[in-house]
């Protein structure tokens, strides 16, 4: 099975390069660009294309935005020319409106922001110009390494004594990105073994949870790693904010779609987040992480 992975140096990106070095059945071509080009693609000719997410679309500038789709769409009319799978992520925030229960993977969003409307136009596109596409709609993703690497961001912070800010009223669904590199890969073997099962798709972390809450946990869990350390630093506070004062907004992925097609189960995100701690604690600070 050979992969075209573009934009290599995101988070996800680095997870699935780290995923494929383990498997003997997958050879992964790492693009840093996230362009993908007709020739290049003839030359190739991989078995499928896989683009990253843009990483918190809601809070990014338009301009932003329409480098990514541009690059995105591109992809689309390259894989379309030669007949190859696209597989691209797109974060949960395009369902802007969140919902008060799951969401269901048949659910379209219809977000209320321009740039979010536009990327909603790119998974339009994609759904009729190429049969072949996973559309894979994920949780806000857990990295140590790699761009948008958002809780080594959330670290750097704490350690470096600074407050950080977050809403007690929006209920997300922290997602281990290794967890994503490890289910792309399987939901990629089995299609190519016959599934026939192309279209969109949830993954996200077990347990939701509030954004002020798991920087808590966060937290608590980096005071451990620090004192079995015996490393002498108070991390920075947490500080509570409202943004949706009326009603939470929840954002909770379904994920049953993917679980009855490919098997693939939903990773809880504290267990996640235990081992994850443990390797950035020993890579900055060392020592061992035992009592």
């Amino acid at each position: 099975m050979k992969l075209l992975l573009l934009d290599a140096d995101h988070c996800l990106g680095r997870a699935l390069i780290d995923e494929s070095a383990l498997r003997s059945d997958v050879e992964l071509i790492a693009e840093h660009s996230r362009q993908c080009q007709l020739s290049q693609l003839r030359s190739w000719m991989p078995d499928a294309v896989i683009f990253p997410p843009l990483l918190c679309p809601a809070s990014v500038d338009y301009a932003e935005m329409m480098a990514h789709v541009e690059h995105v769409e591109a992809a689309l009319d390259a894989c379309h020319a030669h007949g190859v799978p696209l597989v691209w992520f797109v974060s949960d925030q395009v369902f802007d409106a969140g919902s008060d229960m799951p969401i269901e993977e048949s659910v379209l969003p219809s977000p209320r922001d321009e740039g979010l409307q536009r990327l909603l136009e790119t998974g339009n596109r994609i759904r009729s110009k190429l049969a072949e596409h996973f559309i894979v709609r994920t949780g806000p993703l857990m990295a140590l390494e790699g761009r948008g690497a958002w809780l080594a961001e959330i670290l750097e912070s704490m350690v470096d004594g600074k407050p950080l800010r977050a809403a007690e009223d929006e209920i997300i669904c922290p997602t281990p990105v290794q967890a994503v590199a490890r289910a792309t890969i399987g939901m990629l073997a089995q299609q190519f073994s016959g599934a026939n099962a192309w279209g969109a798709y949830h993954l996200a972390g077990v347990e939701p949870v509030s954004l002020f809450t798991f920087h808590g946990v966060v937290r608590h869990q980096l005071e451990i790693q620090l004192s079995r350390r015996h490393v002498d630093l108070t991390p920075g506070e947490i500080q509570p904010l409202h943004h949706h004062h009326d009603h939470p907004l929840r954002r909770v992925l379904n994920c049953r779609q993917m679980l009855e097609t490919f098997g693939v189960h939903q990773k809880p995100w504290r267990l996640a987040l235990d081992a994850m701690l443990e390797q950035w604690c020993q890579t900055r600070f060392g020592g061992e992480g035992s009592l």
